[in-house]
């Protein structure tokens, strides 16, 4: 279970944070949160597909790594075997909270109880001996602060997406080396054929907001698939 607090150096002076990749940090995982800011960096390595909000019905976009819950192909052992690891992952254990009530100034907050944090003296140090922030710490805030930021911006771009009617439900068979298949389910991608009747005034529109871009990203980042069933197969095969 969670366990969030406001990062401070009076109770956190001696945290540590271990900083590989690996299971046991928390890195198997079938997918994670990918803001359409985040597009560019993401779509050379990884599918970016679009799920629904059961309770609130919003659309998010996620960036996948496998096929099934808990399958991450990108982690091997101890090793990332990719050239980019999403802001969503990189910034664990922390996150951004902001106070229910008065201003709106955000806080580092940090999960305690994340697999992340290390015990005893291994780890990055998120403060040094004076209390002040690490260099560790101070390029997480900068990620924090961008990752809000996205997040922020983010219902703007699946707002347009509907206004134009440009998602449309993806799914995807996968046939496997071994015989088996799987089936990706559940999620959505950018409707192509009606992007393509939009007029002049309607792509510029979308241009000018800002979303044209990673609409693109989003469409392009399909290729990944290739990979994606490659590795998966890799993994069959090596057992």
């Amino acid at each position: 279970m969670s366990n969030h607090r406001i990062l401070n150096s009076a109770d956190h002076g001696d945290l540590r944070v271990h900083t590989g990749a690996g299971a046991q940090y928390g890195d198997n995982v079938m997918a994670c949160l990918a803001p359409p800011a985040e597009f560019r960096q993401i779509q050379g390595h990884f599918p970016i597909v679009f799920r629904r909000d059961i309770e609130t019905g919003a659309f998010g976009a996620v960036a996948l790594f496998g096929f099934e819950s808990g399958e991450n192909l990108f982690l091997q052992g101890e090793t990332w075997a990719a050239s980019y690891r999403p802001m969503a992952l990189a910034i664990q254990p922390f996150l951004i909270g902001r106070p229910a009530e008065g201003f709106d100034t955000p806080r580092v907050h940090v999960d305690t109880r994340h697999p992340r944090i290390a015990m005893g003296g291994d780890g990055m140090r998120v403060f040094d001996e004076d209390g002040r922030p690490s260099p560790y710490l101070e390029l997480i805030a900068e990620r924090l602060g961008n990752l809000d930021y996205a997040h922020r911006q983010s219902p703007a771009f699946f707002e347009a997406l509907i206004r134009y009617d440009l998602i449309e439900p993806f799914t995807l068979e996968v046939p496997l080396n071994d015989g088996s298949r799987h089936s990706l389910v559940g999620y959505h991608t950018i409707n192509e054929g009606r992007l393509a009747e939009l007029d002049g005034e309607a792509l510029g529109q979308l241009n000018a907001e800002g979303h044209l871009s990673p609409l693109f990203m989003a469409m392009a980042s399909l290729s990944r698939f290739g990979e994606l069933v490659a590795r998966k197969n890799a993994r069959i095969v090596g057992g």
